[in-house]
This record gives structure tokens, sequence and C-alpha cells, in this order.
């Protein structure tokens, strides 16, 4: 079923979702499913599986020299989708990136989505490779997310690549795309990428999740201007708690958003991480409450892979 369906079936009722990491090579996916199994209580209607671009690794060739190799530390991305759908009869979302894939293996993708009977993706640019300055695609490969949105569109339409298909069993993928309460990092304002998404909207996209944010407000002023845009389609907030003291510095440098003072100093306070992470527990419980009595049409939390503290959160609103 597509997430807007999920939301239309709901009647107003807040939803619960979460999204998940690939493991990496050479580890088992029970360690996913055990992370899993604590939230199936509360019914999620669709898990995020995330996709992992390519990265460079040194390999050390004995002689004091370096070969420079790339590869994919986290992929399987189509695989878990499958298991888990399999495993828990729930819809997944796949990511779908431009960056480090080209037009026909994003297609590919697709297809084998459409095989599986996943019908909902969500359609992402990625960010730079880290020896990049800024974002580059790959040769062949979909600049910005909305040339992604495009493609998914087309084949929405029988539209392959490089042929036009008179197909009597066409995708039909129900599209998601990021939106940012704080704005796109590179973006040069709020109202500018509110056109950038906009014109994601206007290409196809059937829903929006936001980036984390954790101050409501930001979300709830973030959503009146996409609907003084001419956005209408559902936006989703997605909520991260807080873990370990690192957050306070490491999300504001990689995802350029403001935390609360308040959330700052009840941190500050802390005297080890098990403290720190119930702050964030009962910081993202007060949002959960506050978004949901507001009609938000889902929850969606960054789980990261580990469902404890997603766990008790969700205890207390759901």
């Amino acid at each position: 079923m597509k997430v807007t369906e999920h939301i239309e079936n709901a009647k107003g009722k807040t939803l619960f979702s979460f999204e998940i990491i690939p493991p990496q090579k050479g580890k088992s996916i029970q360690e996913l499913y055990d992370n899993i199994d604590p939230l199936m209580e509360f019914n999620p209607p669709f898990i995020d599986v995330t996709t992992s671009r390519e990265e460079y690794i040194y390999i050390d060739r004995g002689n004091g020299l370096l070969d420079k190799k790339l590869t994919r530390m986290r992929p399987g991305t189509l695989g878990i989708c499958a298991s888990i759908k399999h495993k828990y009869n729930v819809d997944t979302v796949p990511h779908l990136l431009c960056g480090g894939f080209t037009k026909e293996e994003t297609e590919y993708m697709l297809v084998d989505c459409h095989y599986l009977g996943i019908n909902n993706v969500m359609a992402l640019r990625g960010d730079a490779m880290k020896d990049e300055q800024s974002f580059t695609p790959k040769a062949g490969g979909n600049h910005y997310a909305i040339d992604l949105v495009k493609q998914i569109n087309d084949l929405n339409c029988g539209k392959y690549l490089h042929e036009v298909m008179d197909a009597d069993n066409k995708a039909d993928f129900c599209i998601g795309v990021a939106g940012y309460p704080e704005k796109h990092l590179e973006s040069p304002s709020l109202q500018s990428d509110l056109k950038r998404l906009k014109e994601k909207v206007d290409a196809g996209a059937d829903y929006v999740v936001t980036q984390m944010f954790f101050d409501n407000a930001k979300y709830f002023a973030f959503v009146e201007k996409a609907r003084e845009m001419g956005i209408t389609i559902p936006i989703i907030p997605g909520i991260k708690p807080i873990a370990v003291q690192r957050h306070l510095q490491v999300l504001p440098q990689i995802f350029r958003i403001d935390l609360p003072e308040d959330l700052i100093d009840a941190v500050d306070k802390c005297k080890n991480n098990a403290e720190i992470k119930q702050v964030g527990i009962e910081w993202a419980i007060q949002q959960s409450l506050e978004l949901k009595a507001a009609g938000v049409p889902f929850l969606h939390y960054y789980s990261m892979g580990k469902s404890e503290n997603i766990r008790q959160i969700a205890s207390q609103v759901f």
C-alpha cells in the first residue's frame, strides 16, 4: 500500500514509522531484526531503509604505497526491504540516491522494486563524498532530486530510459522527497529551498518527510510557508532523539540545524550518556505529543538501527 493511502485510511489519526540503515558488509541481518522487533507493537505502516553511496578506502600495498578503491560499506537496501516486507508483512520504502548511481542503475532498482511489490520510494540527491567539497553526480547519473523524481514518474507512465513500453503492468510508485524546516545546508534561504521543494512536488512527488528538527515551531512555520506556496501534499515530521554528548556538535555541523537552548542546557547538566539518552527521550516525547495533537499524518523516527529509545518514546505517544 502507498504511504499516501495509509494516510488517507487513517482518517486523521497520527501513525508511527521509522527509518533504519543496512548493516555493514559482513554483519548479520539478525541484529537489524532484533532492533525492529520491539517497534512492531506500534504497528508501523511502513519502514524506511536508507541507501549509502560509494566511498573511498585505501588498501596498503605493502611497499609504502596505497591503492585507492571505491566500495559500498552498507549495500543491500533492496534485499533488506524485501526481507522486512516478507518477515513483518509491512510496507518498506527504499531510499534512492542521485549520488553514486547512474540512471540505468536507478532504473534497474526501480524495476526490481516493482517485481517485489515495493511501491513506495524516497527520492534523494544524497550528500557529497567525504573528499568532495561539493556534490558531484556520477557520470550518467541524475544531478538533483527533481531529476530522480522525474525519472520515477516517467517509469510510472511506462517511459523507460531508452524506450516507451506499451506495458499492461506499469509501475505505480508513491514518491517521497525530503523537506528542510531549517533549509538545506546548500540553499541560500528557506524561501529558495521551498521553491525547490515545490518543483519536486510539481514533478510528481507525493509526500514529504522532513529532516530532523528539535523545535516544533520551525516545523509548523515550514508547513505554513509550504502551504502558502501551494504545496498541498502531506508533510511528515522527522524526529531524532539526542543520545550522546557529541550530538550537540555533530548534528548541527552535519545537518546545519539549531538546537534549542533548553535542550543544550539539559544535556550539559548530565553526568553520563545514560542521563543524556533519557533527556533525549523526554524531549522527543514532548515534541511528539505536540505534533500528534496538531494532527500530523505520521511521526517518523530516525532510529539509525537502535530501537530502545524509540520504543520508550513510542510507548508514551501511541
